[in-house]
C-alpha cells in the first residue's frame, strides 16, 4: 500500500512546492503588478491636470525668404504720424467727385449706410474735418515702432506721469479689432494712467499702457506672407512685451483683440498675469450647450443661466441667428475674397467710410438701425468716426485689415491650434448689452475656467473703450485688484 501511496505523496510534495514557488512569485508580482498600475494612474491623473498650451513656435513675415545671416533689428524707434499737403488734397479731391445712390425711402440704415446722411457726412469731412488738427491728437501719446518676424509693428506706450509711494505699475497691452484701431483706447488711457485725476482713486491699481496695431491695420506694416492668423500676431505681441522688458503682464480686448489676447493666454500663461475681455468666443457647440438653449428660456437656473442671461439671449433665434446673420454679411466677403472687395474701397474715401461707419451704427446700438443718421452722433463725434477712417485711409490699410478674416475663418475651427486649449489665467468678463452675440458665464466656462468677474454692463455695444471708456476703466480696474488680491 505504501508502494502505490509514495507517487501521490510525492505528488502532493511537488504540488506543495509548486504553489509554494507560485506564492513566492505572487509576492514579488502582484506588488509590482500593482505600483505599475498605480504609476500609471497617477501619471493619468496628473496629464488631466496638466495645462496644454498652444506652441509658440515662429514666423516670418517680411518679404521674400526670411535671412538666414541676418539677425532681426530688434531696436524700438520713435514714430510721429505725419501728413502733407499732398495728402489731403488728394482726398478733398476724392471726396468731391463721389457719387451717390439715391436713398430709398424710409429705409434709414435697413440696406446699409444713408445715403443722404453720408453726403452730410461726406460734406463735414471736405469743408470742416481738419486732419492736420487730429494729427496733433494723435501724436499726444508717444508712438513706436519695432522690427518682429520681418514686419514692422507700430504700438504707443503710455506711462503714468505720477505714482503714488506704494502704488505698484501694471503693464497693460490692449489689442483692437476691426474696424477699429489704436485710436478707439484714446478716451480710456488717462483713466487707466491717471485714475486719481478722473476720480477712479479708489484703490491700489495704475496701469502703464501698451496699444500696439495689428499687423496689416493702421501704421504697422502689413505681412506678405500667406496664413498671418491670430496666433502668430499673439506670438508677436508676446515678443513685444518681453522686448519692451515686461516678464509679466495683463491682457485686455475685444473683437479680434480678444481673440488674439486669449491665444497670448493659451500660448504663455507664465506671462499672462490677467485677462480681461469685452467679446468672448466660445465656438465649441454639442448635446450640452443644445440643451441649455432648449431649457435656458423655460428654467434657466437649471442650466445656470441668471434672468440677464435670458433677458439677453432669448428669443434665442432672433437673436442669436436672425440679428447676427443680418450684421455679419461683411464677414462672409472678408473671409473669402476680401481683396476683390478691398480695391474699391482702397480707391474710394467715401465708399470706405461708408462701409466702417455702418458698423460703428449698428454695432454700437441696435436700435439705430432705425434712425436716418444711424445714431452715430449720439455716441460719438465726426470728428472721432472719420479720424479712424482716415487712419485706414492714409495707410492703404483696409485691404490687409480685411485679409485677416480670410487667415482666421477660411479654416476648420474644430483644428486650429487653439481649438482644445482652455483658459486657466485669471479671467475678467465684461458683458455689454448691445453687443453682437452674448456668452453667458455658464458657457464662458467651457473655454475660460478661471472666470474671476463677470460684469453684466449697464450699456454700452460692442467699440466699449470708445463709446463706454469709464465703464470699462472700472471694470477693468475692479477685475485686477481681485486678482492682485489671490
Amino acid at each position: 500500500m505504501w508502494q502505490k501511496s509514495l507517487p501521490n505523496a510525492w505528488e502532493s510534495i511537488f504540488s506543495w512546492i509548486r504553489s509554494f514557488e507560485y506564492s513566492q512569485k505572487n509576492a514579488v508580482l502582484v506588488p509590482a503588478a500593482a505600483l505599475g498600475v498605480g504609476g500609471m494612474l497617477v501619471y493619468w491623473l496628473r496629464s488631466r491636470h496638466k495645462i496644454k498650451t498652444i506652441e509658440m513656435g515662429d514666423g516670418w513675415w517680411g518679404s521674400g525668404e526670411r535671412p538666414l545671416k541676418v539677425k532681426e533689428d530688434e531696436s524700438i524707434r520713435p514714430f510721429k504720424i505725419e501728413t502733407s499737403d499732398k495728402e489731403i488734397e488728394d482726398l478733398h479731391r476724392r471726396l468731391e467727385q463721389a457719387r451717390y445712390t439715391p436713398q430709398l425711402e424710409g429705409a434709414a440704415f435697413h440696406y446699409g449706410f444713408n445715403s443722404n446722411y453720408l453726403q452730410k457726412v461726406v460734406a463735414y469731412w471736405r469743408n470742416q474735418f481738419d486732419w492736420r488738427k487730429q494729427v496733433e491728437v494723435l501724436n499726444k501719446y508717444p508712438h513706436f515702432q519695432t522690427t518682429i518676424e520681418g514686419i514692422d509693428i507700430h504700438f504707443i506706450h503710455v506711462k503714468p506721469s505720477y505714482v503714488p509711494h506704494g502704488r505698484a505699475v501694471q503693464p497693460l497691452l490692449m489689442v483692437h479689432g476691426w474696424p477699429g484701431s489704436f485710436y478707439e483706447f484714446y478716451k480710456i488711457i488717462p483713466l487707466l494712467t491717471e485714475p486719481a485725476e478722473h476720480g477712479l482713486n479708489e484703490g491700489d491699481v495704475v496701469f502703464e499702457v501698451i496699444c500696439p496695431s495689428i499687423p496689416g491695420y493702421g501704421f504697422s506694416e502689413a505681412p506678405h506672407q500667406k496664413g498671418f492668423d491670430t496666433i502668430a500676431t499673439a506670438r508677436i505681441f508676446h515678443k513685444l512685451m518681453n522686448r519692451l522688458g515686461f516678464k509679466e503682464y495683463y491682457l485686455q480686448g475685444g473683437d479680434w483683440g480678444s481673440r488674439i489676447t486669449t491665444n497670448m493666454a493659451q500660448m504663455l500663461p507664465q506671462s499672462v498675469k490677467g485677462l480681461h475681455l469685452n467679446l468672448i468666443f466660445v465656438s465649441r457647440q454639442g448635446l450640452r450647450r443644445m440643451i441649455s438653449v432648449m431649457l435656458g428660456a423655460y428654467v434657466p437656473w437649471l442650466v445656470g443661466l441668471t434672468r440677464e442671461d435670458v433677458r439677453r439671449t432669448y428669443p434665442f433665434i432672433q437673436k442669436n441667428i436672425y440679428e447676427l446673420l443680418r450684421e455679419s454679411g461683411y464677414l462672409h466677403i472678408q473671409a473669402t475674397k476680401p481683396d476683390t472687395a478691398g480695391c474699391g474701397l482702397n480707391d474710394s474715401p467715401v465708399g470706405l467710410a461708408a462701409y466702417i461707419l455702418e458698423k460703428f451704427s449698428t454695432w454700437t446700438d441696435k436700435s439705430f438701425l432705425h434712425k436716418d443718421d444711424g445714431g452715430l452722433e449720439s455716441k460719438y463725434t465726426l470728428d472721432e468716426l472719420l479720424t479712424n477712417v482716415m487712419i485706414y485711409w492714409v495707410t492703404s490699410s483696409i485691404v490687409s485689415s480685411m485679409r485677416f478674416y480670410k487667415e482666421n475663418i477660411s479654416k476648420d475651427p474644430g483644428l486650429t491650434a487653439d481649438a482644445r486649449v482652455g483658459v486657466y489665467v485669471p479671467t475678467g468678463i465684461a458683458a455689454f448689452p448691445q453687443e453682437l452675440v452674448h456668452i453667458p458665464r455658464a458657457w464662458a466656462k467651457e473655454i475660460f475656467k478661471n472666470i474671476i468677474t463677470y460684469s453684466y454692463m449697464p450699456r454700452g455695444g460692442h467699440f466699449a473703450a470708445f463709446e463706454e471708456p469709464k465703464l470699462l476703466a472700472q471694470d477693468i480696474m475692479h477685475f485686477v485688484r481681485k486678482v492682485e488680491q489671490l
